[in-house]
C-alpha cells in the first residue's frame, strides 16, 4: 500500500499538464502525464498501475512500464485511490461529488458509486478487512468512515458508515491512511493540524474500529506529520519517510531513523523507498546504507508506490513547466555496484600491458565474484572475450593482455549481477602504437591551364592488410564542397590514380584509414588552375602588320572597343592593362578593373586619342585576390596591338 503527503497533494493542484488517455483495451506508447495527482496504486493481479488526476477527473490505467492502456473519466476531484485485496476493483475518492467510485480494474467500467453524506470528503482511502476506509472532515473535525462492498444498497442497509474513529483517537484533519498486507486488519492514520500533529494505529478487523496506539502531540515526536506508512513485520510507523516510531501499550516512541526522507512507501518485504529532494532511495529495514538511489530530477515527487512483487517503484515525478509523469523505476531491491577500469593511456602493440580496477558496493558482494572482460579493436570490432577475472576480497582486480592490434583498444569489464546486485559494466581505452605509413601524392604546387584533365596518383607503401586509399578533391570556393573522387585498392605498384578537371585551384587529398598494424595517414597537395580568358577588338578599319607584329588599325577619332571573355564567378572583375609605345619602349599607361556580366563578358570603350601615329597594346588579366575572389590562379591574356592612323 501507499500514502501521500497532505502538503504535497495541495501543492500539486496548480500543475499544467493533462492526462494522456487512449481507448480501453488498446496499448499505447504514451506515458501517463497528469496535472494534479489524485493517487497512484499498483495491481498485482493485472500488473497494472492506476493513476488519478484531480483536475481532469480521470483515472488512467498503465502497464508496468508506465504506458497508458485506458482511462475513465467522470470522477470529479479524485483525491486518492485504493485497490481491493483481490485486485479486481479500484476505489476512487471523488471529493467534488462526495462519493467513492468503484471501478472494474480490468475494464475500467464504473461498478458502483457510494455517496458519502458529508460536504467534507472523502479525502484519503485504504482497503483493509474487506472494507474501503476513508477520511473526511476539515482541519477542526477529521473523521473516519468505511464502505462495505458486500452490502447491497438495495437491501435497505447503507454500505457507507460514517463516524468510525475509535474512542481515544482525535484527528483534526482528514488524515492520510496506510495499510500493509502483512498486517491484516490494521490501519495507520496520520495528520498535521494547526498546532498539533496526531497519528494512530487502528484495528479495523472487528465490527467497530479499535484503538491500538495513539499520539496527539505538539510536534515533539515528529516535528509535524506529512506522510505515514505502516511498517510490515514490526509494531512501527514510518513518519515523513525518515522517522521510525514504535508503538506499544497504546503509546508511541521514536525507535530510529533513516538517513533522510520527506515521504516514503514500504514494500511487502519491508524494503523502504524514501523521497528526498530529487532522489528516491531504497533501504533494507532499519538500515542506514542505501540499496539503490534514483535521480528523478529537481521538480519533486508527488507520490510513489511499490509494485506488489517488489520488482519496481512507480513514482509521479514533476516535470519542467508543471505537471507530473509516471516513471517506473526497475530493480529497486538490487544494489548498484561501482566498477572502475584503469588501463594505461598508451601502449606498444604486441607488448604486454596490465589493466586494474575495483568492484565495490554498499551491500556486500558474494565472495569470489568473477568479471567478464572483452577487448574491442580493429581486428575484433565486435569484441573478443578474454578470460574472466576474479575479484579479490578487497574488491580489487587486475589482468594482463597483449594487444595484437594497434589503434584504439577498448577493455570492457562487466559484472553480470546477482540476486542482490544489478549488472554493471565499465570500460577504458588504450592508444596502442602502430607503424608509420608511407603515403604520397603528386602534382603539388603545379599550375595548369583552365579545364586541363590532370592525373593525380597516390602511392601507398607497405601495410599490414588494408590496401585501400580514398582520394578527395576540394575546389576552392564555398560553392563547391569537398567530394570523394575515388576509393579503391592500390595496384601491385601501390598506386591509385584519379583524373581531376582543373577548373579551379584545388586541394587534393589521399586518405589511408589504417589497419591493425599501420597508422592512418592523410596527405594533401594543392594544384592551381588558370582562368580561361580572351580579348576581342572592334571598330577598327583594318588589320596590318607593322614590322612583324599584327596591329588593329583605327582612325585617330575612332574609339576601340575591347571585349573580354573570362570564366565567370560571382562578383569577379577583369583587369585591363594598357601600354603605349614611345621612343623604342612600351610604357604602362593605365590598369583598371571592370566587372564581368553573368555571361563572363565585359566590353570597354578605350576612347579616341585624336592624333595619329600612336601605338598601344592591351591585355586582360585575372589577378588572384584582387579580381574579387581567389578561386583561380593569376592569368593573363595575350597582348592585342592597336595603331591610330589619320
Amino acid at each position: 500500500m501507499r500514502s501521500i503527503s497532505t502538503a504535497t497533494a495541495l501543492a500539486v493542484l496548480f500543475g499544467s499538464a493533462a492526462l494522456s488517455v487512449v481507448a480501453a483495451g488498446t496499448a499505447s506508447a504514451a506515458t501517463a502525464n497528469i496535472t494534479s495527482p489524485g493517487g497512484v496504486v499498483a495491481d498485482s493481479a493485472l500488473k497494472r498501475v492506476f493513476v488519478g488526476d484531480s483536475s481532469a477527473g480521470t483515472v488512467a490505467a498503465t502497464d508496468y512500464s508506465g504506458n497508458v492502456l485506458a482511462s475513465v473519466g467522470g470522477i470529479k476531484g479524485v483525491s486518492d485511490l485504493a485497490v481491493s485485496d483481490d485486485g479486481a476493483t479500484i476505489y476512487a475518492a471523488a471529493q467534488e461529488t462526495h462519493e467513492i467510485v468503484a471501478i472494474d480494474a480490468a475494464t475500467l467500467d464504473v461498478k458502483a458509486r457510494y455517496p458519502v453524506a458529508t460536504g467534507k470528503g472523502p479525502r484519503y482511502l485504504a482497503f483493509s478487512a474487506g472494507k474501503v476506509w476513508f477520511t473526511y472532515g476539515d482541519q477542526w473535525s477529521g473523521n473516519l468512515g468505511s464502505v462495505d462492498p458486500a452490502i447491497d444498497p438495495a437491501s435497505g442497509t447503507d454500505p457507507v458508515a460514517l463516524a468510525q474513529m475509535p474512542e481515544g483517537v482525535t484527528i483534526w484533519d482528514p488524515g492520510f491512511l496506510d495499510t500493509a498486507a502483512s498486517r491484516p486488519g490494521l490501519l495507520a492514520i496520520g495528520e498535521t493540524g494547526i498546532s498539533t500533529d496526531s497519528m494512530a494505529v487502528v484495528d479495523v478487523s472487528g465490527a467497530t474500529p479499535q484503538k491500538v496506539a495513539y499520539y496527539g502531540g505538539d510536534y515533539t515526536l515528529n516535528s509535524g506529520i506529512y506522510d505515514i506508512d505502516l511498517v510490515p513485520g514490526a509494531d512501527e510507523l514510518l513518519v515523513n519517510g525518515a522517522v521510525r516510531d514504535a508503538y506499544a501499550d497504546g503509546k508511541f516512541s521514536q525507535a530510529g531513523t533513516y538517513p533522510s526522507g520527506q515521504q516514503a512507501d514500504i514494500a511487502a518485504d519491508g524494503t523502504v523507498a524514501t523521497v528526498s529532494g530529487g532522489t528516491i532511495t531504497t533501504y533494507r529495514p532499519n538500515a542506514t546504507k542505501a540499496i539503490r538511489t534514483y535521480n528523478v530530477g529537481v521538480y519533486g515527487t508527488a507520490d510513489l508506490t511499490w509494485a506488489p512483487d517488489n520488482s519496481r517503484i512507480f513514482a509521479l515525478v514533476g516535470k519542467s513547466g508543471g505537471g507530473y509523469t509516471l516513471k517506473a523505476l526497475t530493480d529497486p531491491e538490487k544494489n548498484v555496484p561501482t566498477l572502475t577500469v584503469n588501463a594505461p593511456s598508451s601502449a606498444t602493440r604486441a607488448k604486454k600491458l596490465t589493466v586494474t580496477g575495483k568492484l565495490s558496493a554498499t551491500v556486500a558482494l558474494p565472495a569470489g565474484v568473477k568479471l567478464q572482460v572483452t577487448r574491442t579493436d580493429l581486428e575484433s570490432p565486435k569484441g573478443k572475450a578474454l578470460p574472466a577475472v576474479t575479484v579479490q576480497a578487497n574488491g580489487a582486480y587486475s589482468f594482463a593482455d597483449t594487444p595484437p592490434a594497434g589503434g584504439t583498444v577498448t577493455y570492457k569489464v562487466a559484472y553480470a549481477g546477482d540476486a542482490g546486485h544489478a549488472a554493471v559494466s565499465a570500460s577504458d581505452k588504450v592508444s596502442v602504437s602502430r607503424a608509420a605509413t608511407s603515403l604520397s601524392l603528386n602534382n603539388n604546387g603545379k599550375l595548369y591551364s583552365y579545364g586541363a584533365d590532370v592525373k593525380f596518383t597516390a602511392h601507398l607503401g607497405k601495410t599490414y592488410k588494408n590496401r585501400t586509399v580514398a582520394i578527395y578533391s576540394d575546389p576552392f570556393g564555398a560553392d563547391k564542397p569537398k567530394k570523394l573522387v575515388k576509393t579503391g585498392k592500390v595496384n601491385s605498384s601501390g598506386n591509385l590514380t584519379v583524373t581531376v578537371d582543373m577548373t579551379r585551384d584545388t586541394a587534393v587529398s589521399a586518405v589511408f584509414a589504417g589497419d591493425a598494424r599501420n597508422a592512418a595517414k592523410t596527405v594533401k597537395v594543392t594544384a592551381y588552375a588558370k582562368v580561361k580568358v580572351s580579348t576581342a577588338i572592334s571598330k577598327h578599319y583594318k588589320t596590318a602588320k607593322i614590322g612583324s607584329t599584327s596591329y588593329y588599325w583605327f582612325h585617330k577619332n575612332t574609339a576601340p572597343i575591347v571585349t573580354t571573355t573570362m570564366t565567370y564567378y560571382p562578383n569577379r572583375q577583369e583587369r585591363l592593362d594598357l601600354q603605349v609605345y614611345y621612343d623604342g619602349r612600351w610604357y604602362d599607361s593605365d590598369s583598371e578593373y571592370f566587372g564581368l556580366g553573368t555571361s563572363g563578358k565585359a566590353a570597354v570603350n578605350l576612347g579616341a586619342p585624336g592624333q595619329s601615329g600612336i601605338k598601344a597594346r592591351i591585355r586582360a588579366a585575372y589577378i588572384n585576390g584582387s579580381s574579387g575572389d581567389n578561386v583561380n590562379s593569376t592569368t593573363y591574356s595575350g597582348w592585342k596591338y592597336i595603331y591610330f592612323s589619320n
